[in-house]
């Protein structure tokens, strides 16, 4: 039992699932999520199965983890052997007589358990809130829509965004580009920052757009293709008219 990959109810249960299969965690029989299991004339989904399998196969399931034998077991011999009986349900004084102590040593030692039971509990709270707290989420950029399928560039977290913007313009007081970037999300990234300079309501000739990106990049055709290519900017067939995508809302 790899007690590192196990929840506590897991380990509990007797049985984890992974992504295909339900599996015993003393044995490691597996049984596949997408199969059906013929017994007795009926069939059985592989969670069924797999209660079945723990519970006959393995019903002193409680003494094997009390007798586990990794090295996170630091259970003394006395401990477990009390354990083992606790399990049964025995009295306290039957327990006493077997083993030849006070029915009360039982009883501090049945209270000291359950003391550190209570100790481990705050201990896993502790640990779960100090290690194992989901990363703030780092929220995504918005692109225009694309006619086809988009991939992997467009998405791009917030975090993404702004390294790129840093690497790839020297200024943004006024806006001047290092260098055209090669690899197209880092081109996303510059398209967006520079459609973001403006204004939504703005409609521009060829010459006026020309003019405006020229201060940005020398190779401003590029840009203003690019521009357009990738839905940021609109314009008409015959380019007189260019103005940013009415759909696009950053």
């Amino acid at each position: 039992m790899n007690l590192q990959d196990l929840s506590l109810t897991e380990i509990e249960q007797g049985w984890h699932q992974t992504t295909t299969a339900y599996v015993c965690n003393y044995c490691q029989a597996s049984f596949a999520t997408d199969q059906v299991f013929p017994v007795a004339d009926k069939f059985y989904q592989a969670a069924q199965m797999i209660q079945q399998h723990v519970a006959q196969e393995h019903p002193d399931a409680v003494q094997l983890l009390i007798n586990d034998a990794s090295k996170y077991n630091t259970l003394t011999a006395k401990q477990r052997e009390l354990l083992a009986a606790f399990s049964t349900g025995q009295k306290d004084a039957e327990i006493a007589a077997a083993t030849g102590v006070a029915a009360a040593t039982i009883r501090h030692q049945k209270f000291t358990f359950r003391e550190k039971a209570k100790q481990a509990k705050l201990y896993l709270a502790i640990y779960d809130q100090v290690f194992n707290q989901p990363a703030v989420a780092d929220t995504l950029v918005r692109f225009p829509n694309q006619a086809g399928t988009e991939d992997d560039r467009f998405a791009m977290t917030t975090t993404e965004y702004q390294q790129l913007v840093a690497k790839f313009f020297q200024s943004t007081e006024p806006l001047q580009l290092k260098r055209w970037p090669k690899h197209q999300k880092a081109i996303l990234a510059v398209l967006k920052r520079i459609t973001s300079t403006i204004s939504p309501d703005q409609h521009f000739t060829e010459a006026g757009f020309n003019d405006l990106l020229r201060p940005i990049y020398p190779d401003y055709p590029l840009i203003r293709r690019y521009l357009v290519d990738y839905d940021f900017f609109e314009r008409t067939t015959d380019g007189s008219d260019y103005w940013r995508n009415p759909s696009y809302k950053e």
